[in-house]
């Protein structure tokens, strides 16, 4: 029989095909997710823009948006798209043409990762589409500022983002690609923060 584990840098077996909450650490999550590109990879800067970058750039716009958001609901937008740590991260045509099996696989691991890290296995409805709102408003600024989207074209795609103030809605949160160790640093802070 194939072997159907992953072995992680802290020694944790991950079984992926039927994922272990004990099984999950964060400092596993954040090192996967700081060295796996947003985009394909196809951005601007000397690194590329990280799912852990990402990540936490949810978080912020989910805080910024919600400003009533718990610690719970604050760590379950920072952990939205954990499972990237062990999938990657494809670009959602490629997961529909992969159908309904890739997206079993990814509701596994989201609720051993939930669960590992006291929320629910499946977050509740209103919290999803606010974090999916955060999650479209973050793909909106990293297509205009690091991807090569004209805004029209961004917008057409992900919808203007509304909620956000300060110097020009697109503008609010500057990105600045990171390096793998910064960027996992970062999401490893900002996860102590939320819990």
């Amino acid at each position: 029989m194939a072997r159907a584990w992953q072995r992680m840098l802290s020694g944790r077996r991950l079984d992926l095909l039927d994922p272990s909450a004990l099984d999950i650490e964060i400092e596993d999550i954040a090192h996967g997710l700081a060295r796996v590109a947003r985009w394909n990879g196809q951005t601007k800067g000397d690194h590329a823009f990280s799912v852990a970058q990402h990540c936490v750039l949810v978080e912020a716009i989910h805080t910024h948006t919600n400003a009533s958001a718990t610690k719970n609901e604050r760590r379950a937008a920072l952990l939205h798209d954990a499972a990237e740590y062990v999938i990657g991260d494809m670009i959602s045509p490629f997961k529909a043409a992969l159908g309904l099996d890739y997206k079993a696989f990814e509701t596994r691991l989201m609720a051993a990762i939930h669960l590992r890290f006291d929320l629910p296995a499946a977050v509740s409805p209103a919290l999803e589409v606010a974090i999916k709102q955060a999650d479209r408003i973050a793909a909106y600024l990293e297509a205009t500022q690091l991807a090569g989207f004209a805004l029209d074209e961004a917008e057409r795609f992900f919808g203007r983002p509304r909620g956000l103030s300060g110097a020009g809605e697109a503008q609010f949160y500057k990105l600045v690609p990171m390096a793998p160790n910064e960027a996992k640093a970062t999401y490893l802070e900002k996860f102590r923060s939320v819990s």
